[in-house]
């Protein structure tokens, strides 16, 4: 297939390739421009909610420039033969492929040191996202991208939402129609429609910590979908952390996993932690240091990447934890579980 990629610098004529993933809509295709050979790859997708979800990731994309987000290259809308309408998103095309393919490839699980290697990367990107009040919605080791080099990039935008965007309200009736994400990875108040804010990002990037490590974010814990998303939603219990981790990465782990939102570290707070910048000065105690946390943020200074910078505001309050589920609540959420997930497999949920 064929087209012309266009935005506001430059047209080009550019040819798809062989596919390289798969997206919640559509396909991810390897991409070649003709006049110089250039490399990138073009998202597709041709359904109502495809459409709309690349509609709202090229929306998100486009205003992005960090070193941790996969680069935005353009789009276009093209006319299939069957009448159809296709939106194409044109991305750098990175090499090493996802996360969750390298893990597969070597044995299922990451070694620790690359695993901090990797959620620093990860942490830039969501800093610099949430500096933008923006949430990602979806993070898991499928949406992290690699270079060959080892450079992680934060992709798959097509559920992110803005916080000053009425559509960041997932309070609604139409609750599974609006929300967005991938259930294992979801935080337990976003499953249980109270809310959507950064933390629920740092819920979800302890899920992925554990998949790096585990190869899984709940492991076998959890082998039924429907009984799983009750588990998280209205249970007191966490994902299994790693049991060879260092002390460490088990506190990192326990900072993003507090069931309270409000009581999980910010993206900011988490790049001064140890398991990620690697100091480690003076006696390290993971039950002192876990209920300390004046003593991280008392000495915590600013990493710049280059492109990003601190701003002087403090983010808004995070939405408070609402109380434990009722009897009703539950029986509530068993009813909104009802959505159609495959046993054997999981699918992400996108807007409609």
């Amino acid at each position: 297939m064929a087209g012309k990629y266009s935005n506001s610098l430059r047209q080009m004529e550019w040819v798809k390739g062989n596919a390289v993933g798969s997206g919640s809509f559509g396909t991810v295709n390897l991409a070649m421009n003709k006049s110089n050979g250039e490399l990138f790859a073009v998202k597709s997708a041709s359904s109502g909610s495809g459409f709309q979800s690349l509609e709202n990731e090229a929306d998100i994309l486009k205003n992005l420039n960090s070193p941790y987000i996969v680069r935005y290259l353009g789009h276009d809308v093209s006319d299939e033969a069957n009448g159809e309408q296709t939106f194409n998103l044109f991305m750098e095309f990175m090499a090493g492929g996802s996360l969750s393919d390298i893990t597969k490839k070597f044995g299922g699980a990451l070694d620790e040191s690359v695993i901090r290697s990797y959620t620093r990367g990860i942490l830039h990107g969501l800093a610099y996202l949430h500096r933008s009040r923006i949430v990602h919605c979806d993070l898991k080791c499928k949406n992290v991208l690699l270079g060959s080099s080892g450079d992680i990039r934060l992709a798959d935008f097509g559920g992110a939402k803005r916080l000053n965007s009425s559509k960041a309200n997932t309070n609604s009736k139409n609750f599974w129609q609006s929300m967005c994400g991938t259930p294992l990875w979801m935080a337990p108040e976003v499953l249980r429609n109270e809310g959507l804010d950064f933390a629920s990002d740092i819920w979800s990037l302890g899920c992925t910590v554990i998949e790096m490590a585990t190869g899984s974010p709940w492991g076998d814990e959890v082998s039924n979908p429907m009984a799983a998303v009750y588990k998280i939603a209205c249970s007191d219990e966490t994902p299994q952390l790693p049991p060879n981790f260092s002390a460490e990465g088990l506190d990192f782990l326990r900072k993003c996993l507090q069931r309270n939102p409000t009581s999980r570290w910010s993206s900011e707070e988490l790049l001064s932690h140890p398991f990620v910048s690697g100091n480690t000065s003076g006696k390290y105690s993971s039950k002192e240091y876990a209920y300390s946390p004046t003593s991280v943020l008392d000495d915590r200074g600013w990493e710049s990447d280059g492109s990003e910078s601190p701003i002087a505001e403090e983010l808004p309050a995070r939405m408070p934890f609402l109380k434990r589920c009722t009897k009703e609540e539950r029986q509530m959420t068993k009813h909104q579980t009802q959505i159609d997930i495959a046993a054997s497999e999981w699918v992400d949920v996108r807007s409609g």
